[in-house]
């Protein structure tokens, strides 16, 4: 048996030192881990957490309508209304920044009625501070389950308009019942002044914010919309359908409704400007491709631009008499280029385009019509490129052909070789056989020649300075000389 060196054999007292470290390292280790466990628990609590939390946090669905009322904004309206009520997560309220001149009343309907049917409470809220709710803008506020406006804002001034045309009184007056009556409507059920609201149609009264607070035309006067969530929490009211419902808006989520960019820019062809631009450009190059065929780009173009002007225009109400006036305005000037009265016919379709533009769009506002300042820009401007192109493109016509050997007669030429009386002329940098008319005429090399005739890939020439066929001597006439290579007398 092997014997044990007491050499090597550790003490008992450090043998008991390395055990206590041993301990103590496992111990560190363990509370170590514990450690991390504990955070990792404690990051996966708030992880799980913040999603219940935010859940459970009400949400306020925010449409900004700062644009003139036409088919694209009510469209968006109904798109937004549509989301709230079918989306995933339903929102307490859709709330609705407007700032509005006014539009089309077809249009307001349209939307008002979207408003009437929404299951989602609506907010309507004239903000922020300097904007109005105009003509049909105030007729989407009156409608609203709750409607606000920001300090420093205005309502009203809704009488119907119809732009350019004197009405029958009777006829007036049928349209401002029909559209007292519409407001009526929905007014009185919103338990609101219909008096005051009336008063906005008939007599176009419009109010500023504390003036529709104390007619009871609105609910709440709020300066952003944090304070006008404040303000409307808890609060309890009527549906359109006599329901009751009671707000929770207390620290509500606002989430934006952005429109889509086939809405952007529905919305930026329906302004009757630009549309009109889009289409005097469209005709300029379709008519610039007609005049210089093979280009394709303006054609390509042209085309693009003409259908968007015309997809535009058909958003908004068209007076087809001001159509009328555009076809006569072209054929005018088409006509002055081929029969000359002196700039008259010009002037006339000039007159006839500026008119047209000016009128063509029958909008109630200003904001939807075209703008006496674009009607002249555009008008003048097309009438003038397109009668010079016309007049450019007729005068071409009648010039005499540029190309192929009709176009060398009656220009001179160069000989290159003897004319005896054939050889070789340069005109216009190129080698042609040629053949004096005079058979019995020579011409030595560097001689000028004029063209006469062209026959069988030959030319027939003449020294310069000959008469022409109708000046020279006739058949059967003496020679003013004698021929050559023969005596004389």
């Amino acid at each position: 048996m092997r014997s044990l060196d007491p050499c090597r054999v550790p003490p008992l007292r450090d043998r008991l030192t390395a055990g206590k470290r041993s301990i103590e390292r496992g111990s560190t280790a363990y509370r170590s881990r514990l450690f991390f466990l504990v955070l990792s628990l404690f990051f996966l609590c708030i992880t799980l957490s913040a999603p219940i939390s935010l859940a459970q946090s009400p949400t306020v669905l925010k449409l900004s309508i700062h644009d003139t009322i036409q088919p694209v904004t009510a469209g968006y309206l109904e798109r937004g209304l549509t989301a709230a009520a079918t989306g995933p997560q339903r929102p307490a309220a859709v709330l609705i920044s407007l700032g509005t001149p006014g539009g089309l009343l077809s249009s307001t309907r349209t939307m008002v009625a979207a408003i009437e049917h929404s299951s989602v409470p609506v907010i309507v809220y004239i903000s922020p501070p300097g904007s109005r709710a105009g003509s049909a803008g105030f007729f989407l506020l009156e409608a609203a389950d709750v409607a606000a406006m920001a300090p420093g804002t205005n309502a009203g001034a809704s009488h119907p308009i119809v732009e350019g045309t004197s009405l029958d009184p009777v006829l007036k007056q049928k349209i401002e019942n029909d559209t007292a009556a519409f407001l009526r409507s929905f007014v009185t059920r919103r338990n609101r002044n219909a008096a005051a609201a009336e008063d906005a149609v008939r007599n176009s009264k419009s109010y500023s914010d504390s003036e529709a607070l104390n007619l009871k035309l609105i609910d709440v006067i709020a300066p952003d919309d944090r304070a006008l969530l404040a303000a409307l929490d808890d609060k309890t009211i009527r549906s359109f359908d006599g329901a009751s419902v009671t707000l929770h808006l207390k620290d509500a989520r606002i989430v934006p409704f952005t429109p889509s960019l086939r809405e952007r820019l529905l919305t930026r062809l329906a302004e009757p400007d630009f549309a009109v631009l889009l289409m005097v450009i469209g005709a300029l190059l379709i008519y610039l491709e007609f005049n210089v065929p093979g280009t394709i780009v303006p054609g390509a173009l042209g085309t693009l631009f003409l259908l968007l002007g015309a997809f535009g225009l058909d958003l908004l109400p068209i007076r087809h008499t001001s159509v009328a006036l555009l076809v006569a305005g072209l054929l005018l000037m088409l006509l002055e280029a081929k029969f000359s009265s002196h700039g008259v016919l010009a002037f006339s379709g000039v007159c006839c385009l500026v008119f047209g533009l000016a009128t063509l769009v029958d909008g109630p506002i200003a904001e939807l019509r075209v703008h006496l300042a674009t009607a002249l820009a555009a008008g003048i401007g097309f009438g003038t490129v397109s009668f010079f192109l016309a007049w450019i493109a007729l005068k071409a016509r009648r010039n005499k052909v540029l190309t192929g050997p009709e176009a060398m007669l009656g220009h001179a030429a160069i000989a290159i070789t003897p004319l005896n009386p054939s050889g070789e002329v340069e005109i216009r940098g190129e080698l042609w056989r040629a053949t004096l008319r005079d058979q019995l005429a020579t011409l030595p090399v560097g001689a000028q020649v004029i063209v006469r005739h062209f026959e069988n890939l030959r030319l027939i020439v003449e020294p310069a300075g000959t008469p022409t066929a109708a000046s020279a001597p006739t058949q059967g006439e003496p020679h003013s000389t004698p021929p050559p290579n023969r005596p004389a007398g």
